[in-house]
Formats: structure tokens, sequence, C-alpha cells
């Protein structure tokens, strides 16, 4: 009986072997087939295919829910920046004092303290963030490198998430192609089955007939 080489399937650019379609049962299975033993088989594949697919799917939630955050995060700090470059450029206009006097002025804003209270707060000039970068770690960051992390996370995760989308729809057209592969098999085995005992069935009424 032919059975599934993990060794000769195709596999896509992350490793996951391509369920392959069984087109002719009788030629899959061989001379001496053994239907039991290959839907055994099957199923072993459909749990490991569907084992990655939970797994997957598990991780694309937590990069779904982590982009947003880094987007944030990212736009906060970018626009410090953006408020510490227009300071340096009205600090260069000795002619300018209204607007100098604007810019000193501390920026007030809210900080979410948990999913539903937010606090107000005012932050002075700083070149100067905090991260968190996980595992209860937070580091402090010039803005420029502060900015230049975000955008390289932001592209990783945005990167990582395309991967884990694609290997998902492949995932789903593996589990699709094992499950018709079972169909198929075990109605064929049903067919056979059937055909024997029609066989059967006609030899013994040609022997009651022969006694």
């Amino acid at each position: 009986m032919s059975t599934l080489s993990a060794d000769k399937q195709e596999r896509n650019p992350r490793g996951i072997p391509k369920a392959p379609f069984i087109a002719d049962v009788a030629e899959f299975l061989g001379p001496d087939p053994n239907p039991e033993n290959a839907l055994k088989e099957f199923q072993a594949a459909l749990a490991k295919y569907r084992y990655m697919d939970h797994n997957l799917t598990q991780r694309r939630r937590g990069l779904e829910e982590k982009i947003p955050d880094i987007k944030k995060t990212l736009s906060m700090v970018e626009f410090l920046e953006e408020r510490r470059a227009g300071k340096a450029v009205v600090g260069d206009a000795d002619d300018d004092l209204e607007d100098d006097d604007a810019a000193e002025t501390p920026l007030t804003t809210t900080f979410e303290l948990n999913d539903t209270l937010y606090a107000e707060a005012q932050l002075e000039d700083t070149d100067t963030v905090y991260l968190w970068l996980g595992a209860n770690v937070m580091l402090s960051y010039k803005l420029p490198s502060a900015i230049s992390l975000l955008r390289s996370k932001l592209d990783s995760a945005q990167s990582s998430l395309s991967t884990v989308v694609e290997d998902l729809e492949f995932l789903r057209e593996q589990i699709t192609v094992m499950e018709v592969n079972t169909a198929r098999v075990y109605n064929w085995d049903v067919k056979r089955r059937r055909e024997l005992r029609e066989k059967e069935a006609s030899e013994g009424k040609l022997e009651a007939k022969a006694g």
C-alpha cells in the first residue's frame, strides 16, 4: 500500500507539507489494499494540520492585537519628535516671541490606565521615551532611536502577519484535501465490501444449485 511519505511530500516555504490528492484510490492502496491503515494515516495527518492551524490562528490574533499598539506608540513618538523639531525652529527665530512662548507650553494629553480608564497628564519637553519590550522589561530611548526601533518592529510584525495568513490559507487547503481523501477511501471501501458480499452471495447460490 502506498503511504504519505513525509520525505517525498512537497512543502510550502515554511516547511508545511502539501497533502497529495488521491485521484485513483485503487492505485494508491495497491494490489493488497488496507483501507483501515490508510484512513488512520489520513486522520493522523489531519490532526497535525489542525494543530498547526490552531497555533497559527492564535499567533494571528496576537499579531492583529500587537500591530495597532505599535502603530499608536510610533505615532505618539513621531509627534513628540516633530514637536521638538518645531520648538528648535521657533527657538532660532528671535523675532517671534509669541510662538516661542506657545512652544514652551506643556503638552496636555490623556493616557490609558486600563481598557476603560484614562487619566490626564502634562508632558514637558523631552528627548527620551520609555518603551516596553516585553517580559516586564522597559528601556529608555532617545526619540530618533525609538522611532527607528518601532518602525522596525512594525515592519517585522506586518511581515509576520502576512506570512501567517498565507500559511493559514495553505493549511486550510490541505485540510480540505485530506478530508476529501478520507471520504474517497471510505466510500471506495464501502463499495468494495458490498461487491464482495454480493459476489459471495452469488457464489453461495451457485454452490447450492450444484449440490
